[in-house]
């Protein structure tokens, strides 16, 4: 397939542009051609997190030794209330400790309780497997179904009909389908069922505001969008009013009303705090806020404007040079990634870093993922990914 030069040069005219160009500044980039459309698996480095890790090592930690914990101490809470604006809530909502998984696990099992007669647990067959996995595993403890759209239907097409737990992702993380985050919501609710939605392929990449679609709980990573750092911790949001509600079915000193009575019976924390297990990773918070911060300084509306046009340019591309790919043409159907199939998506996938200098992602059988990180990825990135791709198929 012979790929045309023009779609290279509208890329070029695209970012020149830009107006959060000059925002891959503020990150660590050694290699200005590599092409990077991995961010929505992991995002860049800040150079504000390299300086802000130095300070802490060095001040806080080596200098401050055990002093540093009187500021330490409730960082998930803060770093929570950071987080917050970038999904519609208000402090005292969102709090940062845990992995996703763990703050799954928290969560599901509060969702039961707090769902009088639930009958089963429902998630998609297609879901991320750690959501999965959690489904399995808690409906089992509670001695629960674990119920599934039939084969070629969706979560959409299901009927629900009383009371149940369902865990939906608002991305998903194959296709980048976006879910109607307050249609499905007021759906459920409607007939007494409770969604716990996974923002982690959302946050940081589309505009999200849970207050106004009613949600109660959420949870997501901040390692993707939010470019918080390899592991960095998930969060977990609960909605103004519920929290006093939610019982703690992970317990740790953290999580208790009086850490420091050692002798006083469990008594969890009155606020989203209680959450909070063991002792958390201070580094790891550190990292996490950097990215946090960078993202809400530039700021979600540019930034999910920009993701919107990148995919879009993606998806142009590919329907000019004949690959395939249902992620949604609608804007506000999408994620920041685009799915592009092909059979043979993993051997692309490898190509692409060793022939062509650009780093995607695959996920099995034939999917090629295109993640559009706002902050970082540029249009001509998105044009060498694509155009590459149509030269290895031919």
């Amino acid at each position: 397939m012979s790929v045309p030069d023009d779609v290279l040069a509208e890329a070029a005219a695209v970012d020149a542009a830009d107006p959060l160009a000059h925002w891959r500044d503020r990150f660590v980039i050694p290699d200005p051609d590599l092409a990077y459309l991995d961010g929505n698996s992991l995002g860049m480095l800040p150079r504000d997190t390299v300086h802000r890790l130095h300070e802490v090592l060095t001040d806080e930690w080596a200098d401050g030794l055990i002093r540093s914990w009187e500021h330490w101490l409730d960082l998930p809470r803060r770093v929570g209330d950071d987080l917050a604006p970038l999904l519609g809530a208000t402090d005292g909502e969102v709090v940062v400790h845990d992995s996703t998984t763990i703050n799954l696990h928290q969560l599901l099992h509060a969702a039961i309780a707090l769902t009088p007669g639930c009958r089963d647990v429902v998630v998609d067959p297609g879901e991320f497997p750690t959501d999965r996995y959690v489904v399995a595993a808690v409906a089992e403890q509670h001695r629960l179904e674990v119920r599934t759209p039939p084969a070629g239907a969706t979560l959409d097409d299901l009927d629900i009909d009383g009371p149940t737990v369902i865990v939906r992702s608002l991305v998903d993380y194959r296709s980048g389908r976006r879910a109607d985050l307050s249609g499905f919501t007021a759906r459920a609710r409607a007939v007494g069922a409770l969604v716990i939605w996974d923002l982690s392929h959302a946050v940081g990449a589309i505009e999200i505001d849970l207050p106004a679609a009613d949600v109660d709980l959420a949870v997501g990573c901040t390692y993707k969008y939010l470019n918080g750092g390899p592991g960095a911790p998930g969060f977990a949001y609960v909605r103004t009013g519920l929290v006093e509600r939610i019982e703690q079915p992970i317990r740790g000193w953290f999580g208790q009303a009086d850490q420091f009575d050692m002798d006083a019976p469990w008594t969890p924390r009155p606020d989203i705090a209680r959450l909070v297990v063991g002792t958390p990773g201070i580094l790891g918070l550190v990292a996490a806020r950097c990215g946090i911060e960078l993202v809400a300084a530039a700021g979600m509306p540019a930034i999910a404007a920009k993701g919107a046009s990148l995919t879009r340019f993606a998806l142009d591309a590919c329907d000019r040079l004949g690959l395939t790919s249902d992620t949604p043409r609608e804007p506000g159907e999408r994620g920041a990634h685009i799915a592009v199939r092909h059979p043979d998506a993993e051997g692309i996938t490898r190509r692409l870093a060793a022939e062509h200098a650009v780093i995607a992602d695959h996920r099995r059988p034939d999917i090629v993922r295109l993640g559009c990180s706002a902050l970082t990825t540029r249009h001509s990135d998105v044009a060498r990914a694509v155009t590459a791709i149509a030269a290895l198929v031919d």
